[in-house]
């Protein structure tokens, strides 16, 4: 055999051989592709009136955009209050793995997790965006996730109602005094707050509010803030509307994990549940902000709602209360107040930007 012809036979053994090398490679992961992926079913439980307005609706579209981002391996269906459990079961509920998400406020539990409220919303505290900011760089999701560890659930911000309003009366409050005896729907701190002013704090699902009002068992209430409140109808049952919401100035919608369902997923899918509830939290306060003041103009110009303003000397003593409340609180246990200090070191941090900032700018666009 002449040596050109020697070296051609070499170079087309080897290239026969290198394709069926490929061959072999390539086979297993074309059959790989074509393996159908796991599906997984999910329940998600909420507190909220089936498709209420931005609470009911941001659970809806976290469920969407999950089940959206994923291609349909995780179809997430929705349950709104007492369709599956009750408003103040869904903690239970996605703990004990009934239900694998839960779309709530933290301050409704309390009193399983006595730093819960810090989670949600603190009287006199961080604004939505101070809110977040401390949340996903100021170590608050770390401490929350602490918290529910205990209980099987991850927390996750799951929307923010930015500040909100100071709630519904059927009379003039001019004073402090005039909220000694009042029953009042408030959760949380300031619900507490309340009960050291000499009012009665009363904790009801957002179903019962407008009946309890129209029956006299409540003789104020807050609930959000306009959009809300006007598909609720509060205003057939009270006269005056008053701001601000100092309880609750930037309020943390949760969406809660069941533990052991989220580590059955692969890491791709756990990506995609945690950020398409950053895309929602997000989402919920842009609403939020664009609808209520559309519903706050409805509210006034076509029912007939007085806006009122607490009264500077009101304000003042319930920012004094409020210190005094959130401070005893925080030493419930030592998480509480491993948390709060966490929580008032960064306000008091953030404030100064705030100020500078945000507070700054609002001054010059008023003048």
């Amino acid at each position: 055999m002449k040596r050109r012809d020697f070296i051609g036979a070499i170079a087309g053994a080897t290239a026969a051989t290198a394709l069926t090398a490929c061959g072999k490679d390539e086979a297993p992961a074309q059959t790989a592709s074509n393996e159908p992926q796991k599906t997984y079913d999910w329940k998600m439980v909420t507190t909220w009136p089936k498709n209420f307005p931005g609470l009911g609706t941001g659970a809806n579209n976290i469920a969407k955009l999950i089940t959206e981002m994923s291609g349909g391996r995780i179809n997430v269906k929705v349950y709104g209050a007492g369709e599956l459990v009750g408003a103040f079961e869904v903690f239970d509920a996605v703990s004990s793995g009934n239900a694998q998400l839960g779309h709530a406020g933290a301050y409704y539990w309390k009193g399983k997790i006595p730093s819960a409220a810090f989670f949600s919303s603190v009287p006199f505290g961080l604004t939505a965006q101070e809110m977040n900011a401390w949340m996903y760089y100021g170590g608050g999701l770390a401490l929350w996730e602490e918290a529910y560890k205990p209980f099987g659930l991850i927390p996750n911000p799951g929307g923010n109602s930015g500040t909100q309003m100071g709630g519904w009366f059927n009379k003039e409050i001019n004073s402090v005094d005039d909220l000694k005896g009042l029953k009042m729907r408030i959760p949380g701190l300031g619900g507490e707050v309340l009960k050291r002013a000499g009012g009665i704090p009363v904790s009801l699902p957002g179903g019962e509010l407008f009946p309890a009002m129209q029956s006299g068992a409540l003789d104020a209430t807050e609930w959000v803030g306009p959009y809300n409140d006007l598909a609720f109808g509060f205003y057939k049952a009270a006269k005056y509307y008053y701001t601000p919401g100092w309880h609750e100035p930037g309020t943390t919608m949760e969406c809660m994990i069941n533990e052991a369902a989220f580590n059955e997923l692969p890491a791709d899918l756990q990506s995609i549940v945690r950020n398409a509830m950053k895309v929602a939290n997000a989402d919920m306060l842009a609403e939020y902000t664009a609808r209520n003041q559309q519903a706050l103009q409805t509210l006034i110009t076509k029912h007939n709602v007085e806006l009122r303003h607490f009264p500077d000397t009101v304000l003042k003593e319930l920012k004094t209360i409020s210190e005094q409340v959130v401070e005893e609180e925080a030493k419930n246990d030592a998480l509480s107040t491993k948390v709060w200090a966490s929580q008032k070191a960064f306000k008091e941090q953030v404030m100064q930007w705030t100020d500078v900032s945000e507070l700054a700018y609002l001054k010059a666009r008023a003048l």
